[in-house]
């Protein structure tokens, strides 16, 4: 391989990237630029007219961060909850470019309906319907319209974005449900597009550092540690360039489609393919929820809600894995002193 194929190791290849607008999906979408690839860019704030007040991202702004990157940044503006909006997109695309190589479906829009620390049954139906309109119906919608593309060329990746790896619980039932989801409509693609060599998977970022959640602890990129204080996860927080340079090693992978139907990570895919984190760092998000729950073990057993719910989902990942038997009782335990009940 020469320099150039090893500095653009995408170049020439046509992406999508479905909610592009900011937070993982800009990372993503200027990490492939970085990598040599065409990167459609898609949402529905643009100049002039934000889809989210307050918020001043736009999708220009991620295409023309995509060109300077190295890459070809092309904006278009799309409701991904209209299928016809959907479907018009993608006839643009293949009018346009002929194929598509990559699609990447991160759409969102769910922060400001998360009623967070509240019980079901207690939730608005409201929120909690428009969230799976959001995260889930635009996934679905999305991936139907871009599928058909793929299938012709016999070629194609499809990622979901997610948020976590396994079935635990992620303390909101329609949050929980819409992340899941996504994982799951990975995997049912995956079983569909084998036989069409076309790959689907889903990947999750660890705890992000989006713009977002950089204004809602007060802290800029270059202060970020300061919010550590506030709250201690952020000592393992990772840009949304970790999870594009993720995205970047499986589209260049030639052998994805082992991972086909499977919920990869960005810290495992880390240590896998060697990439770091833009600020030169490797974090780890997996290990350091595992450090947090030995930590609640260690003083004698979660003392609130939110540990007990961390004590449960660790549960919830290990109970299954003979390996880990040890673990999983102690765990069981702790939950059970606590008061807990765990599923049988």
């Amino acid at each position: 391989m020469n320099t150039s194929d090893a500095t653009k190791p995408l170049a020439g290849k046509i992406t999508l990237v479905a909610g592009a607008t900011r937070g993982a999906g800009r990372g993503i979408a200027t990490m492939l630029g970085a990598a040599g690839a065409t990167v459609i860019c898609t949402g529905r704030s643009t100049r002039g007219n934000p889809a989210n007040p307050g918020r001043p991202e736009t999708i220009e702004e991620t295409a023309e961060m995509v060109t300077a990157a190295g890459g070809i940044g092309v904006a278009i503006r799309v409701d991904h909850t209209i299928a016809d909006e959907v479907r018009a997109l993608f006839e643009k695309v293949e009018r346009d470019f002929s194929r598509l190589d990559l699609l990447v479906n991160d759409i969102w829009g769910g922060d400001e309906l998360s009623e967070w620390g509240t019980p079901f049954w207690k939730l608005d139906p409201g929120k909690g319907l428009k969230m799976q309109e959001l995260a889930v119906d635009t996934h679905i919608l999305t991936a139907r319209f871009g599928a058909p593309l793929m299938v012709r060329q016999k070629s194609g990746l499809i990622i979901e974005i997610t948020d976590g790896m396994h079935l635990d619980y992620r303390g909101n039932l329609f949050y929980d449900l819409a992340k899941i989801s996504t994982i799951r409509l990975a995997y049912a693609m995956a079983a569909e597009l084998r036989r069409h060599n076309v790959v689907a998977l889903a990947l999750t970022p660890g705890f992000l550092r989006s713009e977002a959640m950089l204004d809602g602890f007060g802290v800029t990129e270059a202060n970020w540690r300061d919010a550590v204080a506030k709250n201690p996860d952020f000592a393992e927080s990772e840009t949304p360039a970790y999870v594009g340079r993720a995205v970047v090693a499986l589209a260049a992978d030639p052998n994805v489609a082992d991972k086909a139907g499977k919920v990869c990570s960005s810290w495992t895919l880390a240590r896998e393919y060697g990439f770091r984190d833009s600020d030169g760092r490797q974090p780890d998000w997996g290990a350091h929820f595992k450090r947090i729950v030995d930590g609640i073990l260690d003083r004698g057993g979660p003392a609130n809600r939110e540990e007990q719910l961390r004590v449960w989902s660790r549960y919830e990942q290990i109970r299954n894995d003979p390996q880990k038997a040890d673990e999983a009782a102690r765990l069981a335990a702790a939950l059970n002193r606590a008061g807990v009940s765990i599923l049988p």
